[in-house]
């Protein structure tokens, strides 16, 4: 993953993005009705049940749009939620309250879905030693806060983007000629431009399994779309000479199949691209 420095960054810029394709010049539903002196409170409603996320997220965004706004935390980041449950008080100018409210909303709603997607698959790899990870397969523009929800739920992130790790897959593989065309041709160009970035390569079979140990200085085998039997054969195979992770269509029904294979690791997509908001509201009080 990226340096919290490089994550802050990517969390400012989404504030900053989000604020101004929301407010724009102005947001003339307040400004029309409500005297800019007037101070409010709010409370964050839940009205589902999971694990909330996004709750500092929220902060960032309250001291975004007004330095002045204070928030009582009643339940933390990770926490267990159910319906009626009050998760913070904000307060602080009315206007300012609202002006932040839609995106604390959708952020907070699509992060605890996420967050609660990931404990369920936590949980039922519970005494396995195998750890469920995230992908690239986020929506666009708001990866970073995608990712920290999956954190939240107790998941690993996988590489942040295209720039911070080399994973080498099918196509990769299919367009250099090879796979250990594709490996030998990568260690070169990390030699040429001077980067230290680890390397995770994507099987297809037992065989590309044997061609990557055997071209070495690979961090981690993908074991892609791989049955069970075939799977622990994989796992066997590669021993200690790098790090195992599944993937490939693995639900919340075979997850636990899969670790008990041995692997390391295990990517779900469905972290993140499969999921139904939590049912959230800022209420004023």
């Amino acid at each position: 993953m990226i340096s919290k420095e490089q994550f802050d960054l990517e969390i400012d810029g989404i504030i900053t993005n989000a604020i101004r394709e929301d407010v724009g010049d102005g947001d003339h539903s307040s400004l029309a009705c409500i005297p800019t002196s007037a101070i409010g409170k709010a409370k964050l409603l839940v009205k589902d049940e999971g694990i909330i996320a996004g709750i500092e997220f929220a902060k960032q965004v309250f001291a975004y749009v007004d330095a002045n706004m204070k928030v009582e935390t009643l339940i933390e980041d990770g926490g267990k939620v159910k319906y009626g449950d009050i998760v913070f008080y904000v307060e602080g100018a009315s206007q300012s309250i609202l002006k932040a409210e839609r995106l604390v909303l959708n952020a907070m709603q699509r992060m605890s879905a996420i967050a609660t997607k990931t404990r369920q698959f936590v949980d039922l790899l519970d005494g396995t030693g195998t750890k469920i990870l995230d992908t690239r397969k986020t929506t666009p523009g708001i990866r970073a806060l995608e990712k920290w929800a999956v954190k939240i739920g107790g998941g690993e992130n996988h590489r942040f983007a295209l720039y911070d790790m080399i994973m080498l897959k099918d196509n990769h593989i299919d367009f250099a000629g090879g796979v250990a065309k594709a490996i030998n041709l990568t260690k070169q160009y990390l030699k040429d431009t001077n980067r230290d970035l680890k390397i995770i390569v994507e099987a297809r079979n037992l065989e590309e399994i044997k061609e990557i140990l055997d071209c070495g200085g690979v961090d981690r085998i993908l074991i892609d779309n791989f049955n069970y039997q075939d799977t622990r054969k994989a796992v066997k195979l590669i021993g200690d000479q790098c790090l195992t992770e599944s993937s490939g269509g693995i639900n919340e029904d075979t997850v636990r199949h899969y670790a008990e294979c041995g692997v390391d690791y295990i990517s779900s997509g469905a972290l993140t691209h499969s999921v139904y908001n939590m049912d959230l509201s800022l209420k004023a009080v």
